[in-house]
């Protein structure tokens, strides 16, 4: 099974960046709560509390904004990213005033925000962090309040500063791999859906030319097309056609096809820049698919078997590119088993499904990773394996996903998943 999806990603760099923060500060919440019961309960130390529980006060409510951007945003700027890390070293400065200052062996997390700093921001920003820091580690050891332990303690303050080191030294060394193992993951997703940009620019580049070379073919077709079809207007009222039926009736056949290469002529005209035609018909999902089956079933040799399980009925714009799609799709299907072909249509949520089945070999497994790539195909034809590649990328352009299987009863399967808000019209608007 492969699965063709309309964007390769839609979240950003920045954005997973400003999630793996707002996670980093719910472990500080968590963490500088742990140490302020741990220390007043098993140390029994006398704490300002009302100074240090403003600090994961604070980190909640920026955590609560900060998740209601979140569900908002697609993307944060490199100035958002470096307030939030001043939220966060400003907050573990007021901590540690409140609590010792530079003898609190917690003092070397400010290495941890500036290794966040330095991964996530530009250099200009991250020194910004670095010297904040260190202002802080300045500020801190002359102007602190002293920890109130008790006499236990006191006379052994270098132990007790041991103690907290190792403890700072485990704990920085976890939010780094956690970090920097986020990162990475980030980084090798970013790697991707940048990889999957430039394939799809490459297609569309690529249809862009099949496009022009579409429209300027039709451009000149137009004209011999037009001369043939007067051509034959004079032939038909000639005498001795009229007079002989068999030749009226071959002539009038040549004209019925020659009308029909004018139309399609005009249709690639009409959507050779632009996915819609200049004056598209307003219809329902219902009527249009039965429209599409009924064509078909006159074209094919074979059976269609059409299925509607799509239930109440919408009104969208017909719109000739997805008649093009659906027929591309029928196309291969009949050309795979020209015995039996089904369609089926069904509603999903707010999306239209499209499923087309054959009862032929399916897709080959060289070519089965391939397909939606151009002149991926096994027909051995010039051209080959441009409809999937041109079904891909015009569903990708209405925001649809395409998926392509071989059942298990054999045959092949395509499944095309569309919104309905695409192709649908509503208060004599198209959406």
């Amino acid at each position: 099974m492969r699965l063709f999806a309309a964007h390769p990603t839609s979240r950003s760099a920045s954005w997973r960046n400003v999630l793996l923060l707002m996670q980093l500060r719910w472990i500080a919440v968590f963490g500088q709560l742990a140490t302020i019961v741990a220390v007043t309960q098993v140390l029994g130390a006398r704490l300002p509390l009302a100074a240090l529980l403003i600090a994961p006060l604070l980190l909640i409510v920026v955590n609560l904004a900060t998740a209601s951007l979140l569900q908002r945003r697609r993307d944060f700027s490199q100035g958002e990213l470096l307030a939030a890390l001043l939220i966060d070293v400003a907050v573990l400065g007021w901590q540690l005033y409140h609590s010792g200052g530079a003898t609190n062996p917690f003092t070397f997390l400010f290495l941890l925000q500036i290794v966040i700093a330095t991964v996530i921001l530009k250099p200009r920003w991250s020194w910004v962090i670095a010297m904040l820091a260190c202002l802080s580690i300045l500020f801190l050891t002359f102007f602190y309040v002293p920890l109130n332990l008790p006499a236990r303690y006191a006379a052994n303050r270098f132990h007790l500063y041991q103690l907290g080191s190792l403890f700072c030294f485990v704990l920085a060394s976890v939010l780094l791999v956690f970090f920097v193992a986020r990162l990475d993951r980030n980084r090798r997703e970013n790697d991707t859906a940048l990889e999957a940009l430039r394939r799809q620019a490459a297609e569309e580049d690529h249809i862009i030319r099949m496009g022009l070379l579409a429209s300027g073919a039709a451009h000149e077709l137009g004209t011999p097309l037009s001369s043939i079809s007067v051509i034959l207007g004079d032939w038909s009222r000639l005498p001795v056609v009229a007079a002989n039926e068999d030749l009226a009736a071959d002539l009038a056949d040549m004209r019925t096809e020659l009308d029909r290469c004018k139309t399609i002529v005009s249709g690639i005209l009409m959507s050779a820049g632009d996915l819609r035609g200049e004056n598209p018909a307003v219809t329902t999902v219902r009527t249009l698919f039965a429209a599409i089956a009924a064509d078909w079933q006159a074209r094919m040799a074979g059976d269609l078997r059409y299925v509607d399980s799509f239930g109440e009925d919408v009104a969208i714009v017909a719109d000739r590119g997805l008649t093009q799609v659906i027929g591309n799709v029928i196309d291969n299907a009949q050309e795979a088993a020209p015995g039996q072909v089904s369609l089926e249509i069904a509603r999903s949520g707010d999306d239209l499904e499209i499923v087309v089945a054959d009862s032929g070999p399916g897709f080959a497994p060289e070519i089965m990773e391939r397909i939606g790539q151009p002149y991926a195909s096994t027909k051995g034809r010039d051209g080959g394996g441009l409809g999937l590649f041109l079904v891909v990328n015009v569903v990708r352009k209405l925001g649809g996903r395409v998926m392509v299987e071989n059942r298990e009863i054999g045959g092949a399967a395509v499944r095309l998943t569309l919104p309905l808000q695409a192709i649908a019209y509503h208060d004599g608007v198209a959406q």
